[in-house]
């Protein structure tokens, strides 16, 4: 990942209801949500929403595929665990193992690490 990419990342995600979104499309995992779910679930008008999910595939944190006249969001983890990467990798000036308890915790730690809004 590269500074501009990440950069454009941390502006789709300095919105609240970005942030919300991207969150809400993360707990639901793979299978993702259509637009008219992620609207209600956030109680977001349709097409207020619209405008946000798009922002957020633009930056790359959705992906999105067309299912009839409905639009599926999925979260890119992909991306995400890159930022994290790119945040991380120069983690105690390239002495990982002073770094051990900070980096101890897996990022998917199971039920208990999964994000709530």
């Amino acid at each position: 990942m590269d500074k501009n990419t990440a950069t454009s990342v941390f502006e789709s995600l300095a919105s609240g209801i970005r942030l919300d979104a991207y969150r809400l499309l993360v707990r639901t995992g793979p299978q993702g949500l259509v637009a008219g779910e992620i609207a209600s679930a956030l109680a977001i008008a349709p097409t207020n929403m619209s405008f946000h999910l798009k922002a957020l595939t633009q930056a790359g944190l959705l992906s999105v595929v067309q299912e009839g006249r409905f639009q599926r969001y999925r979260a890119n983890m992909a991306l995400m665990q890159d930022l994290i990467t790119y945040l991380t990798e120069e983690c105690c000036a390239g002495h990982p193992e002073q770094c051990a308890v900070v980096c101890d915790t897996p990022l998917c730690a199971g039920a208990d690490a999964v994000p709530t809004i």
